[in-house]
């Protein structure tokens, strides 16, 4: 097994002054974060398992890449998270610890942990000595645990082992072309897989390094990119607010620059809106490229660096995944370009839900295919787009099979309407009937249900026209900009 992160790895790690991280005034070279991440691994050898309080500051940098050195899981913890959750997530993971930030003010269900701050302490002859750096940990063995949303249930910890996120750098190393020379640029939180794996453990393995904005923002994305920022990776809301940004006059001509220069924009965590792609595109020249992976499996497709970007598409499966649709009844799709889930199965898979065999079990096909519960047809090149969860994006409607996402870039594409969600309900007649939840961009005016299921029947087919539209303030969203369309249920029209 390769190490994990080679840059880091021993107690001098890297001699040079070359940054590892910035967090606004704050930077680590590799030297310093080796050193300051190996004394907190010396703290923490040998323990069964270590909370991180994940704020966007290096001290998080610091305590993960502890946990890694010293071969200890880590289990990062989204600072919003509520104390009911918080607590089942800790009496679930059973941490021995908690790493945090020294000025961190932690939460009463954390109160029962040791508290280890990270980048206060120094590493010791002694410690050196006597073995606290073990040799890189066998491939499988579990690297860190991160817990799943919860939308149907408590979350469940994934656990994941370090063949699985060195397995997915290694596969977009290849589909990027990234190197050490390139300058990662994002504000996205540390408590999850792309903020926290793609985007900081990622230039990490690659020897590389990560700016983090702390807080987003177009001019700090501008600034980045322009004083040597090579990629930048976002989710859609993000990259929806750079393109209105794109469009005011005002403030646009760094930022243009800075967008239309960088190397790779790359978008994930959902679907880029098709009308986001092309203000950015047509106001810079350059195209926002997207990628498709979960919790569970890390990354499984990508837009390569030397493919074609298209729009509404997540490109092929990586290198050493196989992704296949299946029928409702499990039977591999024969057409792939009619709607099925998606399956995939490789080294990028976790190893299981902590504590929660019947839930493994039921995650996997009996020839080790990982159920992903996401619908998708595919190109005839093995492009992959994605329509939406089974359970809340895959409508059945007349006896079609319609996917949400469509319909919801169709609706963006009308004037009026600022941001778009759709969902099915029951219908007597049709089975399912299709629902437009809308955000208009004028509230007191905003467009009417006839004049927008016109608007999608002309750009689609008829039967994929709403049948009802309901006018929000706002969509739920939850910290990575997805919409969380199970509480639209509850949701009261404006």
């Amino acid at each position: 097994m390769t190490l994990l992160l080679p840059a880091l790895h021993g107690p001098s790690g890297r001699t040079d002054s070359s940054e590892a991280v910035r967090f606004g005034a704050h930077s680590l070279t590799y030297a310093q974060l080796a050193a300051a991440s190996d004394a907190l691994a010396a703290e923490i050898a040998g323990a069964g398992r270590v909370a991180v309080w994940a704020t966007s500051t290096p001290w998080t940098v610091i305590a993960v890449v502890a946990a890694l050195r010293a071969g200890v899981p880590a289990v990062p913890l989204n600072p919003n998270t509520g104390e009911r959750e918080l607590a089942h997530i800790v009496a679930d993971s059973a941490p021995s610890a908690v790493l945090a930030g020294a000025g961190d003010t932690l939460p009463p269900a954390l109160a029962g942990l040791r508290r280890l701050d990270a980048g206060t302490g120094a590493i010791s002859a002694e410690a050196i000595s006597a073995g606290a750096f073990p040799a890189e940990p066998a491939p499988d063995s579990p690297a860190l645990i991160v817990y799943t949303s919860g939308t149907t249930g408590p979350p469940k910890g994934a656990v994941l082992p370090r063949r699985a996120i060195a397995a997915s750098l290694d596969a977009l190393e290849d589909a990027w072309r990234w190197t050490a020379d390139d300058v990662l640029v994002h504000a996205l939180p540390l408590f999850h897989v792309h903020g926290l794996i793609l985007g900081v453990l990622g230039p990490l393995r690659r020897g590389g390094s990560v700016r983090h904005l702390g807080r987003f923002s177009p001019e700090g994305v501008a600034r980045e990119l322009l004083s040597g920022g090579t990629m930048l990776f976002g989710v859609p809301t993000m990259y929806h607010r750079l393109a209105g940004a794109l469009g005011d006059p005002a403030g646009s001509g760094s930022l243009t620059k800075a967008l239309a220069g960088a190397r790779l924009l790359v978008s994930g965590s959902a679907a880029l809106p098709v009308h986001d792609h092309e203000r950015i595109a047509a106001a810079t020249g350059r195209r926002v490229i997207e990628r498709y992976g979960m919790t569970e499996t890390l990354m499984n497709t990508g837009v390569r660096a030397d493919g074609a970007p298209r729009a509404g598409t997540v490109g092929p499966p990586l290198a050493g995944v196989e992704l296949r649709l299946v029928e409702e009844d499990g039977s591999v799709l024969v057409d792939p370009a009619s709607i099925g889930e998606i399956q995939v199965r490789g080294p990028n898979l976790f190893t299981g839900y902590l504590n929660r065999p019947d839930a493994t079990a039921a995650a996997f096909t009996e020839d080790g295919f990982f159920r992903t519960g996401d619908m998708a047809t595919v190109d005839p090149d093995g492009y992959v787009r994605i329509v939406g969860r089974k359970a809340t994006d895959l409508i059945k409607s007349g006896g079609y099979k319609i996917g949400a996402g469509e319909i919801e870039n169709a609706l963006l594409e009308h004037p009026g309407v600022r941001e778009a969600a759709v969902t099915g309900e029951p219908d007597a007649d049709l089975g399912e009937r299709i629902v437009a939840w809308i955000v208009p961009e004028d509230p007191g005016s905003p467009p009417g249900e006839r004049e927008l299921a016109d608007h999608v029947a002309a750009l689609l087919a008829p039967h994929k026209r709403p049948r009802a539209v309901r006018h929000l303030d706002a969509l739920p969203r939850n910290d990575l900009g997805k919409i969380m369309k199970r509480s639209l249920g509850v949701q009261l029209p404006r």
